[in-house]
C-alpha cells in the first residue's frame, strides 16, 4: 500500500500528543479520524488541517467504538492504521486509590485500546496491510510513585500489542508500541502540583523529581517528535517493525 491517502484513526485526538500525531499523519497526505469524547473540542482541533475530521466516541464502550467505525466507514472508508492513543492520569498511593478512579484509567486505556484494536482488525486482516500504533510510556517500563494505575495499564498495552503482533505476524500487519518519556503538554503540567502536594515539595522539584529525574537529556519531548516516529511506524520502510517498544525518551 502506498504510504499516503490512508484512512488513519486516532484516539484521543483532539489536543496534545494525539493531535500532534494526527497532524503528521495528515501533513502526510492521509485522511485522519481522531476520537474523543467532546465534539467541540474535536471540531476545534479538525480546523487545524483539512483532512482531520473529528468523531465523538467513548471507546471504553463496545457499541460506541462500533457506531463509530461504522460512521468513519462511511465518510472515510476502511481504517488502515489504528493509533491507540487516548489516555489520562489519577495521582494517588496504591492505600488511597480510589476504585472508580482506578476503573477509569484502566478502562480509557487499556479497555479502549483492546476495543479499538478489536473492531479495526477484521478489515485489515481482509486488506492483508494494516497498523497497529499504541502510544504506551516511558511508564511502561519503569513505574513511579502515586501512579499505579496508570503504569498497570501502560504495562498491559506493551503485552497487548505484542500479542496482536504475533498474531496477525503474517496477515500483512503489524503493531509496536511508542514509549514517549515526559512529553510537553497539558497532562503532565497538570500533575505537577498533585505530585509536589504529595512529596510537600514545589512544582520544579516535583519536575525533576517525578518527571526529569532519570532522564539523561533534561528535556521534555516535544509532541510533533512522536507523530514523526508514528509516521514512520506507518510506513512500507517499517513493515518488518513489529512486536516492539520503542522508546522516545531522552534517554532513561
Amino acid at each position: 500500500m502506498a504510504n499516503t491517502n490512508r484512512v488513519v484513526v486516532v484516539t484521543g485526538g483532539g489536543s496534545g500528543i494525539g493531535l500532534a500525531i494526527a497532524q503528521a499523519f495528515a501533513e502526510n497526505g492521509d485522511k485522519v479520524a481522531i476520537l474523543g469524547r467532546t465534539q467541540e473540542k474535536l471540531d476545534q482541533a479538525s480546523e487545524t488541517h483539512d483532512n482531520i475530521y473529528g468523531f465523538a466516541c467513548d471507546i471504553q464502550v463496545e457499541s460506541s467504538v462500533q457506531e463509530t467505525l461504522e460512521a468513519i466507514h462511511d465518510q472515510l472508508g476502511t481504517v488502515d492504521v489504528l493509533v491507540n492513543n487516548a489516555g489520562l492520569q489519577r495521582i494517588h498511593s496504591v492505600e488511597d486509590f480510589p476504585l472508580e478512579d482506578w476503573d477509569q484509567v484502566i478502562g480509557t486505556i487499556l479497555t479502549g485500546t483492546f476495543l479499538m484494536t478489536k473492531y479495526c482488525l477484521p478489515d485489515m486482516q481482509a486488506a492483508e496491510w494494516g497498523r497497529v500504533i499504541t502510544i504506551s510510556s516511558g511508564h511502561g517500563r519503569r513505574p513511579d510513585k502515586y501512579k499505579s494505575a496508570y503504569v498497570a495499564s501502560k504495562y498491559g498495552q506493551i503485552g497487548f500489542t505484542a500479542t496482536v503482533a504475533m498474531e496477525n505476524a503474517q496477515k500483512g500487519i503489524t503493531a509496536n508500541c511508542i514509549l514517549p518519556g515526559a512529553t510537553n503538554t497539558d497532562l503532565i503540567q497538570n500533575q505537577l502540583g498533585d505530585l509536589a502536594d504529595k512529596d510537600g515539595t514545589s512544582k520544579q522539584e516535583a519536575l525533576e523529581t517525578h518527571i526529569l529525574g532519570a532522564q539523561w537529556m533534561k528535556q521534555l519531548i516535544e509532541p510533533e517528535e512522536i507523530g514523526a516516529l508514528a509516521v514512520f511506524l506507518a510506513s512500507d520502510g517499517a513493515a518488518k517493525i513489529t512486536g516492539e517498544s520503542i522508546g522516545i525518551t531522552g534517554g532513561e
